[in-house]
């Protein structure tokens, strides 16, 4: 009885089996909480690093900025010692070393460098009148009003409008600018002012604030704040506005922080804010910030807990390849678990392909028409089918053992069957026609192919040989090939007879054009005689006639000679040279024009167009082609003929003249066939058949195109090496 093959639920399998099936679960079980574990440990010290690094860049952040405003001071202390060198600066020194500091380039968020004067009324009635006499001009300060002191702004630089704007504004008539103005002077060290609104602004919203550092009378260094107070000059101070301040401080920071700045010097008050983020920030932190006697707290925030775990891309690639490696464990312990089945199975089924791989390699051996044999390293016949036994003409059991070589006339050829073998073992197969020697003493012609075959383990088998008997076949091939030879034979004699004849016809034809010579010159000459003598008595009508006996011998001499044209044509080789159509062209038509100075007509010939052919032939061709176009765009006022080539290689000649009407196209070519009256258009009729028949001699095609009163186009190919004439 046949017995299924066990499967994974067959009850059969042992329980050690069904225990591999249970150590591959705890493996993927353990695999994924070890995965798990180390992840969240992972992703616990990313966010450890990335709130590091946020303090490190709050840190750096806030150092930056107190950096970026003791640059501003060094700027301002650059004014100071201006006023320490001379005791009160002309506008025009002020104005050159302001320039030199070039602010706008190097501190765009400084709206400028300016000095504002301290004085009493009194002193400042005596500057006006000092600044008019030194030429300066009216100083004027607003607003207006009798005050105990005075701030006015004497010197803003760079001199653009906004800023010539704010020369006379009392600073010491807005509080917050007094305060900070009257802290610098008292304390002898630069200040900063609390939030204001610039003049230059008009009334536009916008955070500003002013450093202001206090000026001394030259050499002196008061040590008290009365002391201070009486030497008191002025201010050196900087505007500089809170948005462009922070943007220049961190414009080449990486991963900017949120910011938001308080002064927090008396109750708070905003500065600065970025936009909110999109989500929460992950991080805060806050700090502060001594600027010049302000104190600035300062806000920082991290981005979104999104935007950081998208940059955690490291933990993800982890999670997956862990859970990828513990399904890899979990796969590798299952395929373990079945191993041993699987190998079974796997036998059974070789052992049962091997089976049929050997039936079918008998039956393919047996039943194949073509003989079929094994031969083992000697060359001895080791098995064989039937189809062979008939082709040598023997028993299968007279064969067995039998030297396969010894069956062929050539079979001694033992240095030949040695290059067989070395082939059939180097390459793989070698195949040969051999002749094959049967009892009855036949000869036949039997092809054989040798191909390499490994034996069972202990067999002596080597190569596998077809033979097929190909007697049959090669002598339907000599057949075929006498065959050929005869009608080679037979073509040629064919083609001798049809030169022969054409050379016939054209003698002929040479003949009787020649022969018509004499009647039609004694036709016009006697014609002529009896026109000079007798034309009195002949009368109008008499005379009339002998006319049209004269045109007619003419035009039958000018036929004449287009038929000796054609016979000529059909006798020359044709000696291929590289040409230039487009100049040889040019030639004709220049002749053309020549021959009727007083024509207008418009031509145009493509540059550079180029053919290889015959070149009398060739020019020929074109005088024909360009000839009928000037001649059929006679009655055209506006005439005109083109020669160019097309895309796909070929050439043409259009003109718009009368044309034809196109269903008479295929009768141009023909000799002698003329679509006009010889009255209308005067020609032979033999010169577009001239044209056919150059351009088939070089191998190549014409056509025409045209309709009635819409001109006509010729298309003609001309290959690229013309053929020799055979």
């Amino acid at each position: 009885m046949r017995q299924t093959p066990a499967d994974d639920t067959d009850p059969r399998i042992p329980a050690s089996a069904r225990g591999g099936y249970v150590l591959a679960g705890l493996v993927l079980a353990a695999s994924l909480v070890l995965v798990f574990l180390y992840w969240r440990n992972a992703h616990a010290r990313e966010v450890q690093a990335a709130e590091a690094e946020f303090a490190a860049r709050v840190d750096e952040t806030s150092a930056q900025l107190a950096q970026r405003l003791a640059t501003y001071e060094l700027v301002a202390r650059g004014g100071v010692a201006l006023f320490a060198s001379v005791a009160r600066p002309s506008r025009r020194q002020w104005q050159d070393y302001v320039d030199g500091l070039n602010l706008r380039t190097r501190y765009p968020e400084l709206v400028g460098l300016g000095f504002a004067n301290y004085a009493t009324a009194v002193q400042l009635s005596a500057l006006q009148q000092l600044m008019r006499d030194s030429g300066e001009g009216l100083f004027s300060v607003w607003p207006h009003g009798v005050r105990e002191r005075y701030g006015a702004v004497l010197y803003m630089d760079p001199r653009t409008r906004e800023n010539l704007a704010t020369i006379g504004y009392d600073m010491y008539s807005d509080p917050v600018r007094q305060e900070a103005m009257a802290a610098a002077r008292d304390s002898g060290r630069p200040r900063m002012s609390g939030r204001v609104q610039l003049v230059r602004d008009d009334g536009k919203p916008g955070p500003a604030l002013l450093l202001f550092l206090p000026v001394y009378r030259a050499g002196d260094h008061p040590g008290s704040i009365a002391a201070r107070r009486e030497s008191m000059q002025g201010w050196v101070y900087s505007p500089l506005r809170v948005p462009g301040f922070v943007d220049a401080t961190l414009d080449k920071v990486a991963y900017r922080p949120g910011l938001r700045i308080v002064d927090v010097t008396a109750g708070e008050e905003l500065l600065y804010a970025d936009p909110p983020p999109a989500g929460a920030p992950a991080f805060a932190k806050s700090t502060t910030l001594e600027a010049y006697g302000r104190r600035w707290r300062l806000d920082f925030s991290s981005e979104p807990w999104a935007a950081i775990d998208a940059r955690m891309t490291g933990l993800r690639t982890t999670l997956a390849v862990g859970m990828l490696a513990s399904l890899l464990l979990f796969g590798i312990a299952l395929v373990l678990a079945r191993t041993q089945l699987r190998a079974e199975r796997l036998a059974a089924r070789m052992t049962e392909s091997y089976r049929r791989s050997e039936l079918r390699f008998r039956s393919a051996m047996e039943y194949s028409a073509i003989g079929k044999a094994l031969l083992d390293h000697a060359g001895h016949i080791v098995d064989l089918n039937p189809s062979l036994a008939r082709i040598l003409g023997r028993t299968r059991a007279q064969l067995l053992g039998t030297a396969f070589d010894g069956h062929f006339v050539d079979g001694a050829d033992q240095p030949q069957r040695g290059r067989e073998r070395d082939l059939a073992a180097g390459e793989g197969v070698y195949r040969g026609t051999r002749t094959l020697l049967r009892d009855d003493g036949s000869l036949r012609q039997a092809q054989l192919t040798f191909s390499p075959v490994p034996g069972n383990i202990g067999q002596d088998i080597t190569r596998l040989v077809q033979v097929e008997d190909v007697t049959d076949r090669l002598r339907a091939e000599a057949q075929v090939l006498a065959l050929n030879r005869t009608l080679e034979a037979r073509v040629a004699a064919r083609t001798r007879e049809l030169t022969l004849a054409n050379r016939e016809l054209e003698s002929f034809a040479y003949g009787v054009s020649h022969d018509l010579r004499a009647p039609l010159r004694a036709i016009d000459g006697f014609s002529r005689l009896l026109e000079e003598r007798y034309g009195a008595a002949l009368g109008a009508e008499g005379r009339d006639y002998l006319a049209r006996v004269r045109n007619a011998a003419a035009r039958m001499g000018s036929l004449i000679e287009a038929l000796l044209k054609m016979a000529r044509l059909g006798r020359g080789g044709i000696k291929p040279v590289p040409l230039d159509l487009s100049r040889m062209a040019a030639e004709i038509l220049a002749e053309l024009r020549a021959g009727e100075p007083g024509r207008t007509v418009e031509v145009e010939i493509a540059p550079g167009l180029q053919a290889t052919g015959d070149a009398s032939l060739v020019r020929n061709l074109l005088q024909n082609l360009l000839g009928n176009a000037w001649k059929f765009t006679r009655d055209r006022p506006d005439a005109r003929i083109e020669f160019g080539r097309e895309a796909d290689g070929a050439f043409f000649v259009r003109d718009n003249g009368a044309g034809f009407a196109a269903e008479y196209a295929d009768k141009l070519f023909r000799p002698f066939q003329r679509l006009h009256s010889q009255e209308q258009f005067a020609g032979d009729g033999i010169g577009l058949a001239t044209v056919k028949r150059i351009v088939e001699r070089h191998g190549g095609e014409v056509h025409a195109e045209g309709a009635v009163d819409a001109g006509a186009t010729f298309r003609f190919t001309l290959p690229a090496q013309a053929p020799d004439e055979v």
